[in-house]
């Protein structure tokens, strides 16, 4: 009995690592952020690690306290699936201290693919949502 159950386990927990490569291979994960807190001093902040249903953007945008996305301070492509180390060059000076929001945005609805064409509230590479929430991750500048 109990090397049936053992079978039984190892079956289903192949099957389900099985499902889940190839989920990441089509492209069926969920959009998410990893970020740390980290020093800015070099005008660059980086997400160790982005993942994306589709071609898009990080996109850093300035919060505060109110966890309100503001203006966006820098940006970088993002490809479809897993994106390690993705960089973004900060377009202004960002102090210690200060919050920035890391947040995953699509590439549709702009003029020309591959150019970055989002402006705050505009619908060109606008941010993308997984179960009604943005896709980010908050940190602070050190």
């Amino acid at each position: 009995m109990t090397k049936l159950m053992a079978s039984a386990f190892v079956s289903a927990t192949l099957l389900a690592g099985a499902s889940l490569a190839q989920a990441e291979m089509h492209g069926d994960m969920h959009p998410q952020v990893w970020a740390d807190d980290q020093s800015v001093t070099g005008g660059t902040v980086t997400a160790e690690k982005v993942t994306a249903d589709s071609n898009g953007w990080l996109v850093v945008h300035r919060t505060d306290e109110s966890m309100k996305p503001g203006p966006v301070v820098g940006h970088a492509p993002l490809k479809e699936g897993e994106n390690m180390d993705v960089t973004a060059l900060l377009t202004e000076d960002v102090s210690a201290g200060d919050h920035l929001m890391l947040m995953v945005h699509s590439e549709e609805g702009g003029m020309e693919p591959g150019v970055f064409e989002y402006t705050l509230g505009a619908k060109e590479d606008g941010p993308i949502k997984m179960d009604g929430k943005l896709v980010t991750e908050t940190i602070t500048a050190q």
